[in-house]
């Protein structure tokens, strides 16, 4: 929300010659938000004190460098981060009583203290073991179609198409790859699979969309649908009777850099992962890079902003829309195939789980930035692991909550901690030229 404020000239009128100045009024969505889940947390320690000790492993058996096993009292150490929660979201009402922003490290810091201490707490007296290789690990691998979902909603949201069809572009990639690599007995072309049948659904979407103009909203949800219902008839009927020749496809496996994969902690999370995973470094490298440092990405984003002014200095707005698309497809695609060459063997129906619509909320909260989106698409993978990871040591937490994790980060995120977020001006808006 903002307020313009006038010049105004010695009788108190506003003068003919003064100029308008904008004045930003910070709302209460980021500290109303640290406070929320600061007093949910306090909440949770002093009605289910547990007692007993927490272990946190920092390396893995198979590692060159082991570190011992770290056992801290639980309770005390959740206690201390709550005395951090409450002083950052302090610290989050004194800058928006001063109209000032919470600072991204503030709220980075409050969500270190908030996990710290949620995983005390539930560690404490367990006989199990907090591998904290495996927490991160986990979480950066199930991001993937985050991410890959995520930066293809950036790239077709840049060009003014609403993408919501990126949940029936993983799941047909996912079903394409099984298949593909199923028949070849190679994960690489179940890879390429997955990747061509994700850009032929943005096709479809382009087509309906781009050139005739339909309602981009309502075309992503009928690709949706069309996508399930056409995945489980074809599971059921062609999958499921010939499962051991189409439905076997093998997986990657985990490639480990030498040297850099040796390094405590940070090595075996981010140098020894599937090949997917360092893909997925260069795409998020090079779709930054192509957005802002290229004439592609200045069309791109010049199409998406003000399309009509983009034509009329000779930028093919369709053409440009197209390819977009495509491309955003290739990527959704990538985290399509995931399922079906790194998680399973096999597809199952429905197996992407909204994972598309958690890309879109990546998306928004990332404000259509391919970086920050990734890093959001991180975050909610995160949120994935964290279920799994909690039913390991035995959390007191029900399975159902946890299976609610990471929906429940996704909707804080997005609705308490996203802030003023715009998208492209003409995003969802059909041109017409002339």
């Amino acid at each position: 929300m903002s307020a313009v404020v006038e010049t105004q000239g010695a009788a108190g009128a506003p003068s003919s010659g003064g100029t308008e100045r904008r004045v930003t009024q910070v709302g209460w969505k980021a500290a109303g938000g640290l406070l929320a889940v600061g007093v949910l947390y306090a909440l949770l320690l002093v009605a289910t004190p547990r007692g007993g000790d927490v272990n946190f492993a920092l390396s893995r058996r198979a590692d060159a460098i082991q570190i011992p096993v770290i056992s801290v009292p639980g309770m005390p150490l959740a206690w201390g981060a709550l005395v951090v929660v409450a002083l950052v979201a302090a610290f989050s009402v004194a800058l928006t009583l001063r109209n000032r922003r919470t600072p991204l490290w503030a709220i980075a810091v409050f969500g270190v203290a908030i996990l710290t201490g949620f995983l005390a707490w539930a560690g404490s007296g367990s006989s199990g073991t907090l591998s904290v290789v495996g927490l991160l690990g986990g979480a950066l691998l199930w991001s993937v179609p985050l991410v890959y979902g995520s930066l293809s909603g950036v790239i077709g949201e840049r060009s003014g198409v609403i993408n919501i069809a990126i949940e029936g572009q993983m799941l047909a990639a996912a079903f394409t790859a099984a298949v593909a690599g199923s028949l070849t007995g190679s994960p690489w072309v179940g890879l390429a699979g997955g990747l061509l049948s994700g850009v032929l659904v943005a096709l479809v979407l382009g087509l309906f969309t781009v050139t005739h103009k339909v309602n981009q909203i309502i075309v992503g949800v009928v690709l949706n649908v069309l996508v399930l219902g056409l995945t489980t008839f074809l599971y059921t009927q062609v999958l499921v009777p010939d499962a051991a020749r189409l439905n076997t496809s093998p997986r990657f496996g985990s490639w480990g850099i030498p040297l850099l994969s040796e390094i405590p902690v940070i090595g075996p999370v981010l140098f020894d992962q599937t090949p997917l995973v360092y893909l997925m470094y260069l795409v998020v490298a090079g779709v930054w890079f192509g957005m802002y440092r290229t004439r592609w990405g200045l069309r791109l984003r010049a199409v998406g902003e003000h399309p009509k002014a983009a034509d009329t200095v000779g930028i093919d707005v369709a053409r440009t829309r197209y390819g977009a698309l495509l491309i955003g497809g290739a990527c959704a695609g990538l985290g399509g195939a995931f399922y079906t060459t790194v998680v399973l063997a096999q597809f199952g129906q429905n197996m992407t789980a909204g994972a598309g619509f958690i890309a879109l909320a990546a998306m928004i909260f990332g404000k259509w930035d391919p970086v920050r989106a990734a890093l959001a698409g991180l975050l909610f993978g995160f949120a994935s692991n964290l279920q799994n990871v909690l039913s390991v040591v035995g959390s007191p937490v029900p399975s159902q909550f946890m299976l609610m994790i990471p929906y429940v980060v996704t909707l804080f995120a997005v609705a308490g901690l996203v802030g003023r977020s715009r998208p492209p001006a003409a995003n969802g808006e059909p041109y017409v030229k002339g």
